[in-house]
C-alpha cells in the first residue's frame, strides 16, 4: 500500500493513506478478513469518512486496493465533489439508489479473480453505469488477485506495469494534468 502511494507521489500526486486498522496488518487474506470482520464494515466506513472529510472539499480522486477499493467506492459514491474513482483488485455492492454525475471510474482486476468473479463484475459494471458512472474495466488474464504488489506471490510484473501505466493516465485525465 505504502509503495503504491509512493509511486503516485513520485508521479506528482498528493496521496493520503489513512490507517483504518489502528496499525494492525495481516500476513494472509484470511487474517485480513478476520481483522475486517472484528472491526466491522460500518466502523471501517466511519473511520474512512472521518479521515477524508477534511480533504473532500478539494475534489478528491478516491482509490483503493482490494477491500480498500470497496471502501473507496463507497466514499466516492457519497461525495458529490469526487473527481474520480480508481479501483485495483476490488469493488463493492451498490445501493439501489446510487447516483453519480458521470463519475469517472477505472477498475483493474485479475482475470479470473477469486474475489471478483465474472458474473459479479458484469453486474457491478451495469449497476455502476445505471448509477451514472463512466466506467472502464481492465482485466489482466492470468494475473493473481493482488497482481500489482511486488511483495506478494500474486505479483505479475507485466500486468502490474500495464495497470500502472493505464491508471496514471486515468489520474492525469481526471485531475486535469
Amino acid at each position: 500500500m505504502h509503495a503504491a502511494a509512493e509511486r503516485l507521489r513520485e508521479a506528482g500526486y498528493e496521496v493520503h493513506v489513512p490507517d483504518l486498522y489502528d496499525g494492525r496488518t495481516a500476513e494472509t487474506v484470511e487474517e485480513g478478513m478476520a481483522i475486517k470482520d472484528e472491526i466491522g464494515r460500518d466502523e471501517l466506513l466511519r473511520r474512512a469518512v472521518t479521515a477524508v472529510a477534511p480533504l473532500s472539499e478539494r475534489g478528491l480522486v478516491y482509490a483503493g486496493f482490494s477491500l480498500g477499493g470497496s471502501i473507496a467506492q463507497n466514499l466516492a459514491l457519497g461525495d458529490d465533489r469526487a473527481r474520480g474513482l480508481l479501483l485495483l483488485h476490488g469493488t463493492s455492492d451498490l445501493p439501489d439508489d446510487a447516483a453519480v454525475d458521470e463519475l469517472p471510474v477505472q477498475l483493474h482486476v485479475a482475470d479470473p479473480d477469486p474475489f471478483e468473479p465474472h458474473d459479479w463484475l458484469n453486474a457491478w459494471y451495469l449497476r455502476m453505469q445505471r448509477a451514472g458512472a463512466d466506467v472502464e474495466v481492465h482485466r489482466y488474464r492470468g494475473a493473481g488477485h493482488l497482481f500489482t504488489d511486488p511483495d506478494l506471490p500474486d505479483y505479475d510484473e507485466e500486468a502490474a506495469e500495464a495497470a500502472w501505466r493505464v491508471a496514471l493516465g486515468f489520474l492525469a485525465d481526471v485531475s486535469g494534468e
